[in-house]
Formats: C-alpha cells, structure tokens, sequence
C-alpha cells in the first residue's frame, strides 16, 4: 500500500470520525477518530452494499459521506456496549 493511500485513508477517516463525534457527541481524540472513521468506513461501505446503493454522489466527498455514516453507527453501537456494560456492573 503506497504512503499516499494510507495519508488519504487517515485523512478520510479524521473527517469522519471528526464529524460523527460532532454529531454523537463525546470525541475520542485525534487518533480515535481517524480509527472510528477508517472503521466507520468499512462499516458504512458494508451498509450501503446490503442496502444495494452507493454513495448518493461519487469521488472523495461520496467517500467520506459513506465513512461519515458508519462512523455515526460505530459511535451508537459503542454508546450502546458502554451503557451496558455500566448498567451491569
């Protein structure tokens, strides 16, 4: 994998991570976003490839709408693990 692929999934995935923590609420530091935003984006990719669509428009800003989702539903699903896990204990 060429450096400029991995400078350009770690800025994608800053981007959304960055905006999912925004919108969700409670950020996990630089280096968490960029890891909830790469992952978000595998799990938004995963989404909207069962949905049977694609990103609502293409290239890099498509990218990181698609990241940006996952993100979000990365987030709710630790939110949720977080809150059990606390109420359990």
């Amino acid at each position: 994998m060429a450096l400029e692929t991995i400078l350009l999934w770690a800025v994608i995935g800053l981007i959304a991570g960055w905006l999912a923590s925004a919108v969700v609420g409670g950020g996990y530091g630089v280096i968490g976003d960029i890891v909830v935003g790469v992952v978000g984006a595998f799990l938004g990719g995963f989404i909207f490839r069962a949905l049977g669509t694609g990103a609502p428009f293409g290239g890099l800003a498509g990218t990181i709408f698609v990241a940006f989702i996952g993100a979000i539903v990365l987030l709710l699903i630790l939110r949720a693990i977080r809150s059990a896990t606390f109420r359990r204990a």
